[in-house]
């Protein structure tokens, strides 16, 4: 059922059990301090552009974009009758290295997520674990710095659980993702602060509509935060790193889009 945690007998994972929370009812989205409200469940109204209308280049404070909404709100969800016929695919489709062909070659069974940093006890998460581990179904909108959105079905443990495994330090800051692929030699990586790691909704998903994550949505496991735009969610996630801080990570912006394109790090609707 859409907003509940099934909790299952784990394998080898042991999580903390996460108390469910009641859904809302509507989900308005101010994107880039600009009042911007979505509308629809088809197109993002981005006039004239949807860089403008980001006001890429010009990334508020953080203390200022988190004055913006309330980040503990939860994102709508929906029902099954009102999921998206076609659920397009967004950035990019295959990583196509021979680490991860492998990988695939194999459906995975040799894969492990890492979860290091700043913990008392790293991590590695089989995607067997992750499948037996507590998990949340949730059926949300994305919605695309391109200009589209999609409604769909995202299901996986939350990441607040596998955090409180590791034994997250009290000084970090911040949950960067690592990923399989790249964009023109530089691979993809994205963070949140700790409002949002924690968040009910977000999660590492392993499947999309009730089945596995194809290699197109980002298999074995993507982030679904779900309060956040397309781009905060992460696919073929590798690594989940604890820091106390974003400098010395790559370049220092929290993130690919963000380092090589000005987006704002807080993608937040």
């Amino acid at each position: 059922m859409s907003g509940e945690i099934n909790r299952e007998k784990t394998s080898g994972l042991i999580l903390p059990a996460e108390r469910p929370t009641s859904l809302v009812t509507r989900r308005n989205a101010l994107i880039g301090g600009a009042g911007l409200l979505l509308a629809g469940c088809d197109q993002i109204n981005a006039s004239p552009t949807v860089k403008s209308a980001l006001n890429l280049g010009e990334k508020a404070t953080h203390s200022a974009q988190r004055l913006v909404t309330d980040r503990n709100a939860l994102a709508q969800e929906f029902s099954r009758a009102e999921m998206s016929p076609v659920f397009r695919q967004n950035g990019n489709q295959n990583p196509n290295t021979s680490e991860y062909n492998t990988l695939a070659a194999n459906k995975f069974a040799d894969w492990k997520l890492a979860v290091d940093g700043m913990v008392a006890h790293p991590l590695q998460i089989s995607l067997a674990q992750m499948m037996a581990a507590p998990r949340r179904t949730q059926i949300t909108r994305h919605d695309c710095v391109e200009g589209w959105s999609a409604i769909g079905e995202w299901s996986g443990v939350p990441l607040g659980l596998i955090l409180r495994r590791a034994g997250m330090s009290s000084n970090a800051k911040y949950v960067v993702f690592h990923c399989a692929d790249s964009t023109g030699g530089i691979p993809y990586y994205e963070s949140i602060d700790m409002i949002d790691a924690f968040h009910p909704q977000t999660i590492l998903a392993t499947h999309m509509n009730g089945e596995l994550l194809t290699v197109g949505h980002g298999a074995p496991l993507r982030l679904r935060v779900e309060r956040q735009l397309g781009y905060k969610q992460a696919k073929y996630v590798m690594r989940v790193e604890a820091v106390a801080s974003l400098e010395g990570i790559h370049g220092g912006g929290g993130g690919y889009w963000e380092d090589h394109r000005d987006y704002q790090w807080f993608a937040g609707i």
